[in-house]
């Protein structure tokens, strides 16, 4: 007989229905039968060792002194304090958290001890600015100014380019972080009508060789620099803004609150610059970081958007 032509027993379990429907007995392999064991013994001492159950308003601790976890916890007046306590994912955290701040110190000390220029020069200390900015930047700056710092038209200046509003030295850049910033601009809807609206815009575009319309941008010109508007005591008289108040330079070709740059037509420009004039700003607002960062991070965050971000005027 052929191999083809051998049956195959197989074992039944004596069970019979219709004379032919037959329960067979086919038995799991060994080999998940103890995986199964294994994994409910692994489960019972998991119970035991860690918490585990929710009971009420708490939950089961574990065996008292076999699961404890140490870590230094900081206060809200900046002090810090031993903690020990039962493990958990979040005091672990917290403990490695710890670690690395402990790891980090004698940098962020070498950061704080010596000057912007010498951290700057130093090829040692740029590496940790580098890696530690980087982080610092990522949990704290990101959000608004994007990952790389290219910020977001309307909402973010971008931290890449040679123009800083309120100044790019080592010093505005940590006093802008340190304390916040926010942008003001009176809203003109009471003051110019729309066709001197329009005009004012077709002097701005005009400024930073943008299309316009060369007679309503002198027209423009006139209310710039004069009484009724008055654009120019923020502005300056050559339009190249005013670091101490933040107020924009319109000369550059940079643009953030109105997107000229983005407008496909001349005319989708100008309205971007009416609408801005016409109602004003009170959204450029940077968040305090004096009271959230320490002054030893604000100071390598400071080196880092500077020289590794915008390279700060």
């Amino acid at each position: 007989m052929s191999q083809d032509n051998k049956k195959v027993t197989v074992e039944t379990t004596g069970h019979v229905w219709d004379d032919d429907l037959q329960e067979l007995n086919n038995p799991l392999p060994r080999w998940w039968i103890w995986g199964f064991y294994i994994t409910f013994a692994f489960a019972l001492v998991y119970w035991l060792f860690y918490p585990a159950w929710p009971i009420g308003n708490t939950y089961t601790k574990g065996i008292p002194g076999l699961n404890t976890i140490t870590y230094v916890a900081t206060k809200v007046d900046g002090t810090q304090e031993t903690k020990t306590t039962h493990w958990n994912m979040r005091a672990k955290l917290m403990a490695e958290m710890n670690a690395l701040r402990t790891e980090q110190k004698p940098y962020f000390d070498k950061v704080a001890s010596k000057s912007f220029d010498e951290v700057s020069k130093d090829a040692e200390l740029m590496q940790f600015v580098n890696s530690a900015g980087k982080t610092l930047f990522s949990d704290n700056c990101a959000a608004c100014h994007q990952a790389g710092g290219q910020g977001k038209i309307k909402f973010a200046p971008n931290l890449t380019d040679d123009y800083w509003q309120y100044g790019g030295s080592y010093e505005n850049i940590q006093t802008t972080i340190t304390a916040g910033r926010h942008g003001v601009m009176p809203a003109f809807k009471t003051i110019l009508s729309d066709q001197e609206l329009s005009q004012v815009g077709s002097y701005v575009l005009s400024l930073s060789g943008e299309p316009n319309d060369t007679a309503a941008a002198k027209l423009g010109d006139a209310i710039f620099h004069g009484n009724k508007a008055g654009c120019y005591v923020c502005h300056g008289a050559d339009a190249k803004g005013n670091i101490a108040m933040g107020s924009a330079n319109l000369t550059d070709k940079i643009w953030l609150w109105p997107d000229v740059l983005g407008a496909k037509t001349p005319q989708d420009k100008l309205n971007e610059i009416k609408t801005l004039v016409y109602g004003g700003m009170d959204k450029g607002v940077m968040p305090v970081w004096g009271t959230r960062l320490s002054a030893e991070q604000i100071k390598l965050l400071t080196v880092y958007v500077h020289d590794s971000l915008g390279g700060g005027k």
